[in-house]
C-alpha cells in the first residue's frame, strides 16, 4: 500500500505518477490536507515503512508556483531513486510531449549541450533520453519549417470500427460486425460535420497541410464506402497545399486488394498496416484473429500497388513476450523494409480488458519489477534494428502507466516522416476533428489566447471534443458542428 498525502491539489498529480512510475502495481490512497504542515507525505508500506515528508517551510520561500512544484518533485525523485536503487529514463516528466520543452529550449537559443544539461538538471532525465530528445526535437524542427503554421491546419477524421477489439486498447472502438448497420448513418453525420469545418475554413482563408484518417480501423469499411467518403473531402476541400494525407490501414484482417485500390486512386499517399508483433501466440492472445502470413501478404500487396511510405507499428511488452520474441518480429519486420517503423511501449490503460486481466491473475511483484528491465532491452533493441534500416528518430511521446516511465517512438527514412504525428505532439497548428470521440485543437496566437475558466490563466490551446458513443454523435452531430462554430475557430 503507498498512502499520498498533499497540502494542496496542484502537487497530487505529479506525486502520483512519479511514485505510480515506480511501483506500477501497488495499491494507492490518496488524500487532501490543507492545513497539514507539509507539502507532501508518502508512505510506502512493502512489510516495511518508508516515508518522505516535505515540509512547508522547506518550500515556503519558492515564489513561482512552477518552480515550487519541480522543488517538490525533485525531492520525490530523488528519494525514490535512493529507496528503489533505480532510476526513471524521463525522470520526473508526467507529460505525454517531452521534446516540446526540447523544442522551446532551442528555439530560445540554448544549444543541443546546454539543452540536454538543463533537462538532466531540472527533470533528472538520463542521457540516452536527453540524446534522443534532442534529435527527435531538431528532426521536428526542420519538417515543421517547411509548414505555414500561423494559416494553415491539419483535419482528422475518425473512424471508430474495428474487426475484433484489442485486449490492450482503451480507445472508443466499436466491433464491426456488430455496428454494420450503424455505418452509413455514421458516414452521414461525418460527411455533415466535414461540410461545416470546409465552410469554416474557407470563410477564415486557412490552408489544409495534412489529412490523417484513424480510428478505429478505418479499413473496415467496405471499399464503396471508402470511396464515399475519401470523395467527399476532395470535392469539399481545397487540396492545394496538401503535404500528406495518412490513412490507418491497421488490420490487416480489414484490408482488401479493392479497398488498397480506392485508396490509390485517391492518391493517399502514407498508410499504416500495423501487426503490433509478429509472434502469431501473442496476436491470438491479445484478439486479433490474423495471421503473420496476412501481414506479409497485405503488406506485399501495397508495395505492389505502388504505396511507398508505408507505415508499420509494434508494441514492446505485449504479455508473455520475451526479448527474444522481440528480436524475431523485429528480424522479420526488417526484411519488409517499411518505409517508418512506430514502436510503442505498452501501457496498461485503465479502460482495456488486459488491465483487468492482469490485475485478476495476481502477478507476483518481483515479476512485475522485472518487466520494466525487459522493455528497456526491447526498447533499446527496436531502435538498433531502426537505425540499421536506415530509419531516424522523428517523433516522441510518452504515455501513462508505462513500465519504466518509457516513449513511443517513431522512426522514418528521409522524407518519409509522418508530419500530422509532429504536428500533434508539437501543438503548434490547430487540428480540426470530425467524427465520434475525436478532439479538435485549436492553437490560438498569443494575441487571441482567452482566459481558463478554472484558473483565469491565458491560455492559447482550446480542445473541443465530440461524443464519443457512436449513436450519440450520429443523433447530436448539429450540436457537434455548433461546438466548433461558437468559437469561430480562430
Amino acid at each position: 500500500m503507498i498512502r499520498i498525502t498533499v497540502q494542496n491539489e496542484g502537487y497530487a498529480y505529479d506525486v502520483y505518477h512519479i511514485t505510480k512510475a515506480f511501483f506500477l502495481e501497488e495499491e494507492y490512497e490518496q488524500m487532501v490536507e490543507e492545513e497539514g504542515t507539509y507539502a507532501i507525505c508518502v508512505e510506502i508500506d512493502r512489510g516495511s515503512l518508508n516515508r518522505l515528508t516535505v515540509g512547508l517551510e522547506e518550500v515556503s520561500g519558492i515564489t513561482d508556483r512552477k518552480f515550487k512544484k519541480r522543488y517538490v518533485n525533485l525531492k520525490l525523485y530523488d528519494w525514490l531513486c535512493k529507496l528503489t536503487q533505480r532510476e526513471l529514463a524521463w525522470g520526473i516528466l508526467t507529460g505525454v510531449r517531452p521534446t516540446k520543452l526540447i523544442m522551446k529550449l532551442l528555439e530560445d537559443g540554448l544549444s543541443e549541450q546546454e539543452a540536454s544539461k538543463w533537462m538532466k538538471e531540472n527533470y533528472r532525465i538520463t542521457d540516452a533520453k536527453a540524446k534522443l530528445g534532442i534529435q527527435v526535437a531538431q528532426k521536428e524542427k526542420s519538417l515543421l519549417h517547411q509548414l505555414d503554421l500561423e494559416h494553415g491546419y491539419s483535419l482528422y477524421i475518425g473512424i471508430p470500427f474495428c474487426p475484433t477489439i484489442c485486449s490492450y486498447c482503451s480507445f472508443s472502438s466499436y466491433p464491426i460486425g456488430l455496428w454494420k448497420n450503424h455505418v452509413e448513418k455514421y458516414l452521414d453525420a461525418v460527411c455533415k460535420e466535414l461540410g461545416a469545418i470546409s465552410e469554416l475554413a474557407s470563410r477564415k482563408n486557412k490552408k489544409l497541410d495534412t489529412i490523417y484518417i484513424g480510428g478505429g480501423t478505418p479499413t473496415t469499411l467496405k471499399a464503396q464506402q471508402l470511396d464515399r467518403l475519401l470523395s467527399y473531402v476532395e470535392t469539399h476541400f481545397s487540396l492545394k497545399s496538401l503535404k500528406e494525407i495518412t490513412v490507418e490501414a491497421g488490420r490487416p484482417d480489414s484490408i482488401t486488394r479493392e479497398k488498397l485500390e480506392v485508396l490509390r486512386q485517391h492518391r493517399i499517399g502514407r498508410i499504416s498496416i500495423n501487426p503490433q508483433t509478429m509472434q502469431q501466440k501473442t496476436l491470438q492472445r491479445i484478439g486479433r484473429w490474423h495471421t503473420i502470413e496476412d501481414v506479409k501478404r497485405v503488406y506485399m500487396m501495397a508495395r505492389e500497388l505502388g504505396f511507398d511510405n508505408i507505415n508499420m507499428d509494434l508494441i514492446a511488452g505485449l504479455p508473455g513476450e520475451s526479448v527474444a520474441d522481440m528480436q524475431d518480429t523485429l528480424e522479420q519486420i526488417r526484411m519488409l523494409s517499411p518505409d517508418s517503423l512506430t514502436v510503442h511501449a505498452l501501457a496498461r490503460k485503465r479502460a482495456s480488458r488486459l488491465t483487468r486481466e492482469y490485475k485478476e491473475s495476481e502477478v507476483p511483484l518481483e515479476d512485475t519489477e522485472r518487466m520494466e528491465e525487459t522493455l528497456s532491452k526491447m526498447i533499446e533493441l527496436a531502435a538498433d534494428y531502426a537505425r540499421d534500416m536506415k530509419l531516424e528518430p522523428y517523433y516522441l511521446y510518452r504515455q501513462k502507466n508505462i513500465a519504466g516511465n518509457f516513449e513511443n517512438v517513431g522512426y522514418a527514412k528521409v522524407d518519409k516522416a509522418g508530419i500530422y504525428n509532429i504536428l500533434i505532439m508539437e501543438e503548434k497548428q490547430s487540428i480540426i476533428a470530425a467524427g465520434s470521440g475525436a478532439a479538435t485543437k485549436l492553437v490560438l496566437p498569443k494575441e487571441k489566447a482567452v482566459p481558463d475558466p478554472k484558473t483565469g490563466n491565458k491560455k492559447q490551446i482550446i480542445r473541443i471534443e465530440n461524443v464519443k458513443d457512436v449513436e450519440q454523435y450520429i443523433h447530436r452531430i448539429d450540436e457537434m458542428i455548433e461546438r466548433k462554430g461558437e468559437l469561430q475557430w480562430l
